[in-house]
């Protein structure tokens, strides 16, 4: 009797937390697509293709995240911030931020990439579409998101020196890199709508496949929440071997083999906490195995990140100082002209 009424309040926080994010999930998503369609009309003003002006919204440069590695080194080397995409580092910062404190907060919470995952996973679920790889086949896949991370390491921390910064940033390249990211997905080249396609398709099939096997940015931020102050701690002596926090992991971590989960592949969600039937069996620990209350992960992540923007705006470190002139010069040429330097 104990055990079933335990799960009937597990479901409910189940339902709770899993709505919550959702809902977070939903609104960061909704709020990106809304900044990119207001992005394309500024585009179509600044090209010369329309005569409405629409302000240029700064949030598209979350989807810069190379840049945001770039001149966060610069940053380190000489204290200055970049103000041709001041936003993209911005939120470097405050997903670093997440990473060191909320373990992958911004995967779990924020990313419009990871949330699109969590739906194709949903469907495929409903469905039963979904495929489990077996070790051998998931573990060197597992390595990719690495290898890419080391590769961009190597590329911008080891081989870039400030001289090579200060001449990327000036490129006619790193200026439309945002519109180009844009057409990216509104105009795909042939091999572009092949690449797409498959990560779609992939993603049906196997679970969080972007997210999990592909992702650098997801590899930094769980490599950071390596040292973080926060875990899932499971008490041994009061679980029942239900596997619930297995099935509903995003990162498909065997939470029921662990009595502490610190793994990279962590993004903080707290799913399994909440979907636990056993009382006392799951728990959001902080520093010296502290125990949490759960939405300490949602309301530190979100606090965090808007802190960053209130300070980026107050501090004029949101808003590009790119003149308007300059952006119409650029695209008046067409950002097809700009290859990578």
């Amino acid at each position: 009797m104990k055990t079933q009424e335990s799960l009937i309040q597990a479901l409910g926080r189940d339902k709770r937390i899993h709505v919550l994010r959702r809902t977070v999930q939903g609104a960061f998503a909704l709020f990106c697509l809304f900044a990119g369609y207001r992005f394309y009309h500024f585009y179509l003003w600044a090209s010369g293709q329309s005569e409405t002006y629409v302000p240029r919204p700064p949030s598209v440069e979350a989807f810069l995240p190379i840049s945001g590695l770039v001149n966060f080194k610069r940053l380190i080397l000489t204290g200055t911030f970049d103000t041709i995409h001041p936003a993209a580092l911005t939120i470097f910062m405050a997903a670093l931020t997440l990473g060191l404190l909320m373990r992958k907060g911004f995967c779990g919470w924020i990313c419009p990439v990871g949330f699109a995952s969590n739906l194709a996973e949903a469907f495929s679920r409903k469905f039963k579409l979904l495929l489990t790889p077996p070790a051998w086949i998931d573990y060197p896949l597992l390595t990719l998101k690495y290898l890419l991370l080391f590769f961009f390491s190597y590329l911008i921390l080891l081989k870039m020196d400030i001289a090579a910064i200060e001449s990327f940033n000036q490129t006619m390249y790193n200026l439309v890199v945002d519109a180009k990211m844009l057409f990216f997905f509104l105009a795909p080249s042939t091999l572009s709508m092949w690449i797409l396609i498959f990560l779609v398709a992939a993603s049906f099939f196997l679970r969080n496949f972007w997210c999990r096997y592909l992702c650098p940015y997801g590899a930094l931020l769980g490599i950071l929440a390596l040292v973080g102050p926060l875990t899932i701690h499971r008490r041994e002596e009061n679980c029942i071997d239900y596997k619930k926090c297995d099935r509903i992991c995003p990162g498909s971590i065997k939470v029921s083999a662990r009595k502490t989960v610190r793994t990279p592949e962590c993004v903080g969600c707290g799913e399994c906490v909440s979907a636990c039937p056993a009382s006392e069996c799951l728990e959001l620990h902080g520093p010296i195995r502290k125990k949490l209350p759960l939405l300490v992960l949602p309301l530190g992540v979100l606090t965090i990140f808007f802190l960053f923007y209130g300070w980026a705006v107050m501090t004029g470190h949101w808003y590009s100082e790119v003149p308007l002139e300059v952006f119409k010069k650029a695209y008046s040429i067409g950002i097809d002209k700009f290859g990578h330097p």
